[in-house]
């Protein structure tokens, strides 16, 4: 008999997968398992062996920041995925170069020329990583998926993250091919609440832009996606709420009232926090979290055809084939675009 999981192994299985999405990818170790103590001192050790006389030609904050990032993207970081550079601080002896990756800062430290990198363990940023074989990969079929007879797809995003508009414009034309489809799609933002503010990666004009899309979704709810149709084409928001004929008084009113708007967006980042969202876009269907790279990544077919597979009973609409083209990243004023084709968070 074979026997089956339960619901508590289930959630530490996904905890597991979760807390592997915010790693960097080095050979036998992972960047959580460095100590800044115990960095520093091998740092500065291995700086002063290789330099007796004291005399090294040091590489300028700038050049050292794009080159540890350019280094990182190039061998540490999952497929599809990419890290930003946030600072660069000089600490006499070395650099501290500070990341963001999937939403979190990320130190690590640099010699002043620039050749090694330390997490765990010195690597040489004048050699490339060699590849170790790909570790065998769980991927997700739609049998996998969790079912439901009102299945709901929530794909977590941010408003100015490219990728999380290239999410938005996948759903988007879902939508406008399958309008059905908007009654099991459920978009909701990733963010914070301080000094009844929203605070997001992208700084305020994010945050005011997400409050703005908040109480659309929660107020006008049936002018929501041609909203959206029209904000991922520029940015221009104050246009796309004239065309599609938004209230405005009743939009303000919203946005300045936080038993509504805030009410509202901390809805959303209490679910941030139950599902352990870390990066936009995230996709949970049915309460599980799910890759979209295991249906063939951000295009309106693929996303499609994760809704349809948690229906107990898939309805007819499911059979509706849509475009298979990756959608394009960022503001763009078409659904696809050569440089939108890759993946990654924010």
């Amino acid at each position: 008999m074979v026997k089956k999981s339960s619901k508590k192994e289930k959630v530490e299985k996904t905890q597991e997968k979760e807390v592997k999405t915010i790693k960097f990818k080095l050979p036998k170790i992972t960047i959580w398992q460095a100590t800044t103590l115990v960095l520093v001192v091998l740092l500065v050790g291995i700086w002063t062996k290789g330099c007796p006389t004291g005399k090294v030609t040091a590489i300028p904050s700038e050049e050292i920041g794009q080159k540890a990032i350019d280094f990182i993207n190039n061998n540490l970081v999952s497929p599809g995925t990419s890290a930003s550079l946030v600072s660069v601080e000089d600490k006499e002896s070395y650099y501290v170069v500070t990341t963001n990756y999937r939403g979190q800062n990320i130190p690590v430290y640099v010699t002043k020329d620039g050749k090694y990198m330390f997490l765990s363990q010195p690597l040489d940023m004048t050699q490339e990583i060699p590849k170790q074989e790909e570790e065998e990969k769980e991927t997700s079929s739609c049998e996998d998926l969790p079912k439901s007879d009102n299945p709901k797809l929530i794909a977590f995003v941010m408003s100015y993250c490219p990728f999380g508009l290239q999410m938005q414009r996948v759903l988007n034309e879902i939508v406008k091919n399958i309008p059905e489809m908007a009654n099991y799609i459920e978009v909701r933002y990733i963010g914070s609440i301080a000094d009844n503010k929203i605070q997001s990666m992208h700084g305020e004009k994010e945050g005011v832009e997400d409050l703005r899309q908040i109480c659309i979704r929660e107020e006008q709810s049936d002018k929501y996606w041609k909203y959206i149709d029209c904000f991922i084409k520029e940015g221009k928001s104050e246009e796309c709420l004239d065309e599609v004929g938004i209230d405005k008084p009743e939009l303000e009113a919203c946005m300045n009232d936080t038993t509504r708007g805030l009410k509202y967006a901390q809805e959303d980042f209490d679910l941030n926090e139950q599902y352990h969202i870390s990066g936009s876009p995230t996709l949970v269907l049915n309460g599980e979290r799910v890759n979209e790279y295991d249906f063939g990544g951000r295009s309106a077919e693929a996303v499609k055809t994760i809704i349809c597979c948690g229906f107990e009973q898939q309805p007819e609409f499911c059979q509706q084939n849509l475009t298979t083209e990756q959608a394009a990243r960022a503001f763009s004023p078409t659904y696809s675009a050569n440089s939108g084709s890759s993946g990654g968070q924010c």
